[in-house]
């Protein structure tokens, strides 16, 4: 067994900005393990995205981009010979790419940040991350029901690995050192359910500011402000900025928690959320977080959390981010739990 000084683990994902996996290579290599890593995704949107030429060569099956995508893969697994491989996802890389790597003795993990039982959506999954769940020596994932249904179904050990938020203390004093604005805030991009959820809230007089893609196309109400989306210090600071933080689930993570859950309390935010098991469980609600089940009771949660005074609202945030940080859900910790993940399978 290799100790983390020795262990070299090659991460199979994205390099955009946005990436969860970042997160993860950063923190894995302060831990001392040698980290490697092959941005399988970013190179399949590089040729996705690059002419409408492409675009129909891929939908209409003629593309070759993941043949050259799992002829990258091998190569940097001969190159840097790991001594396991941690595939965030894996729409790209075959089920043989991967039992190739598996009979030379590499590990294979798998985090999935998205449900790989249920795709709601045309980047949520495919026949290729299909077809490779059964390969895996150890699954990662944030939802207790996904974990339940891997383990009966595939009889995979599954670890509960919940998201995080990762943000400097520089940061975090210029985040809170902020203007409040008494107004409710969604960050995130639209879907037909957001949307329609969001009008309903305008429609209650409760004024929003949105920030995403593409939003005019889901809600058109004088109470709903829409800006583009915010990244990098510009989404930290538009996160802390507004008294209310609202969070919206994805079909797939109706039950469980989704990035926000950790990134609002995470920067000393106040968040609106739906009641899910996670949310009970990973925070106090009406102190640390405030929970909603429907459209009435949202409404009256913000118009409840806008009345609080300033000393009671500063509280709420403080409380956050300090459950935040004593209880371990920042990325380093993260890392360290998957390190320690990857370690066992060595026992």
């Amino acid at each position: 067994m290799p100790d983390k000084n020795n262990l070299k683990i090659l991460v199979v994902g994205s390099a955009e900005v946005w990436a969860i996996e970042n997160y993860y290579v950063k923190y894995l290599k302060e831990e001392g393990v040698k980290v490697s890593r092959y941005s399988a995704q970013t190179a399949f949107y590089k040729y996705y995205q690059k002419n409408i030429f492409n675009k129909l060569l891929f939908k209409a099956g003629l593309s070759g981009i993941y043949n050259t995508i799992n002829k990258e893969f091998k190569e940097q697994v001969e190159k840097f010979k790991p001594d396991a491989i941690l595939v965030f996802k894996g729409m790209e890389i075959f089920s043989q790419s991967l039992q190739w790597a598996k009979d030379k003795g590499i590990k294979l993990i798998n985090y999935n940040p998205d449900n790989p039982f249920v795709f709601s959506g045309k980047g949520s999954g495919n026949i290729h991350l299909k077809n490779s769940i059964a390969l895996y020596d150890l699954h990662l994932t944030y939802n207790l029901d996904v974990k339940k249904e891997m383990e009966a179904s595939y009889n995979i050990p599954t670890e509960i690995l919940p998201f995080g938020f990762d943000i400097s203390d520089e940061l975090f004093k210029k985040c809170s050192s902020q203007k409040e604005v008494l107004k409710a805030c969604f960050l995130g991009n639209p879907d037909i359910y957001r949307g329609e959820f969001l009008t309903r809230l305008a429609e209650q007089g409760i004024e929003l500011d949105v920030y995403g893609n593409d939003w005019h196309k889901f809600v058109n109400h004088s109470n709903i402000n829409i800006s583009k989306p915010v990244y990098g210090e510009d989404f930290w600071l538009a996160l802390r900025r507004y008294r209310v933080q609202l969070n919206l689930m994805r079909p797939h993570n109706l039950d469980s928690h989704n990035m926000r859950s950790f990134e609002v309390p995470g920067v000393g935010g106040i968040q609106l959320a739906p009641v899910t098991p996670d949310h009970q469980l990973y925070f106090e609600a009406d102190k640390e977080i405030f929970l909603y089940t429907d459209t009435k009771e949202s409404v009256n949660q913000i118009k409840k959390i806008l009345s609080l005074s300033q000393g009671e609202a500063n509280t709420i945030r403080e409380q956050a981010r300090q459950r935040s940080l004593l209880s371990g859900y920042t990325y380093k910790d993260r890392s360290k739990q998957v390190l320690l993940r990857i370690e066992k399978l060595y026992e």
